[in-house]
Order: C-alpha cells, then sequence, then structure tokens
C-alpha cells in the first residue's frame, strides 16, 4: 500500500507576518521558536528572511 504524503498548503505573507519577522529579527528570537508561533516551517522563514533582508537564526 503505498504512504500518504501530507498535501502542502501555501499561505501568503501578511503585511503583519512581515512585521512580526523582522520583530524576531531584533529580538533574535531562535528560528525553532518562530517556526512554532507563526505555525511555518524553518526553511520558509529563512527564505522570507533573505528575501527582505534580514538576518534569521543567530547564536547566542
Amino acid at each position: 500500500m503505498a504512504k500518504k504524503t501530507k498535501k502542502t498548503v501555501r499561505r501568503e505573507w501578511t503585511k503583519s507576518d512581515i512585521k512580526e519577522l523582522k520583530a524576531h529579527s531584533r529580538a533574535r528570537t531562535p528560528v525553532v521558536k518562530i517556526a512554532k508561533m507563526t505555525k511555518r516551517t524553518e526553511g520558509a522563514l529563512r527564505q522570507k528572511a533573505i528575501v527582505l533582508g534580514v538576518g534569521l537564526g543567530h547564536q547566542r
């Protein structure tokens, strides 16, 4: 029997999502925590950060 794969659900980035991502970047929040809060993957967050030109995944 074939294994069922999870369907990819794409959500658009709203202005408030972008504002929140930038705030987390300034606060140096770990990417794992941001991913759980926003219900997005780490990869999606990192890609958007690159497009916006903000840093993510800061080490303390």
